[in-house]
């Protein structure tokens, strides 16, 4: 190999991995979003209009949500870890709280609209508590929602032609005004979590 083909082979290589760098930071960023991005008027950019369909075949607004706190979760059905055990432990926490919890709104919004179908989604959604309410859009409105919650999820090929999705995990927490209060990371002492779901609904 001469000079001038192992300086672009080299320089070829540095491009994908500044490039590798740059994306992982953009996704760890939308990841665990520790402080919202804020509107000139100061109050966090996250949340807002929306309105789509639940595995039950409601339509669910921001507007019919109003007058009652609510969590926002982003997941698919296919998703192996992360989004099965937020939905087990938010049932469990749900538990704790017994006839407190049917004072807010639990959703689990799905980001992967092509595959999670109403029907699949009602399936799955049998082995959680039966009060979270899964929702889903066309992809032009899961890609509203996403920005409205300043959340991210990301298409990840996999071998075979198959995919899954990268996205922002964190739980949202929002008044009754639909307003951000808290991010809810499932990480979190058990303690602190209840702390903060006691707090949003007292």
């Amino acid at each position: 190999m001469n000079g001038l083909k192992a300086f672009r082979l080299v320089a070829w290589i540095a491009v994908a991995i500044v490039s590798m760098g740059l994306a992982a930071f953009v996704l760890l960023k939308s990841e665990y979003p520790s402080t919202p991005a804020s509107t000139v008027s100061g109050t966090p950019a996250v949340g807002g209009p929306f309105s789509l369909v639940s595995q039950r075949g409601e339509v669910v607004s921001d507007q019919s949500l109003r007058g009652r706190p609510y969590l926002a979760f982003f997941g698919f059905t296919n998703c192996p870890d992360i989004c099965p055990t937020t939905l087990f432990e938010l049932s469990e926490m749900m538990a704790e709280l017994g006839a407190d919890a049917d004072t807010f709104k639990v959703l689990l919004i799905s980001v992967d609209p092509e595959r999670d179908s109403q029907e699949l989604l009602a399936q799955y959604m049998t082995a959680f508590d039966p009060r979270i309410v899964a929702l889903r859009g066309t992809r032009a409105q899961t890609d509203a929602v996403l920005k409205a919650f300043a959340a991210a999820a990301i298409k990840v090929p996999m071998e075979g032609g198959n995919y899954t999705m990268e996205h922002t995990a964190g739980v949202y927490l929002m008044d009754a005004d639909g307003r951000y209060v808290d991010l809810m990371r499932m990480e979190e002492p058990r303690e602190e979590r209840m702390r903060k779901l006691r707090e949003l609904i007292s």
